[in-house]
C-alpha cells in the first residue's frame, strides 16, 4: 500500500486508548486510513474522531498536535503514515 508520513506519536494515553499524533510532515482528515509503525507496533486503522485541546476537529493540518483514539499501544516516536490509494 503506498503510505506518506504524516507525523510521529508523542504521547499515548493507555486508558482511554489515544495517542497524541503531531503533523511534522502532512495533514489527516477524518475518514483518512492511517498505519501506525514502530519497534514494535504495527497497526492500520481508519481515523474516526480526532480532538485538539478538547475540541472535535475534522482536519490535523501540519504542525498541529491532536488526539487519535487508536486500537492499539501506540509508543512515543511511533510514525504515523496516511494510506493513499
Amino acid at each position: 500500500m503506498p503510505e506518506e508520513k504524516v507525523g510521529i506519536v508523542t504521547h499515548y494515553f493507555g486508558k482511554v486508548d489515544v495517542a497524541i499524533v503531531k503533523a511534522t510532515d502532512g495533514e489527516l482528515a477524518i475518514g483518512d486510513t492511517i498505519h501506525i509503525k514502530g519497534h514494535t507496533t504495527d497497526h492500520t486503522q481508519k481515523v474516526e474522531s480526532m480532538q485538539a485541546e478538547h475540541e472535535q476537529i475534522d482536519r490535523l493540518k501540519k504542525g498541529q498536535e491532536a488526539g487519535l483514539k487508536v486500537g492499539v499501544h501506540a509508543h512515543e516516536h511511533d510514525e504515523v503514515f496516511r494510506v493513499t490509494d
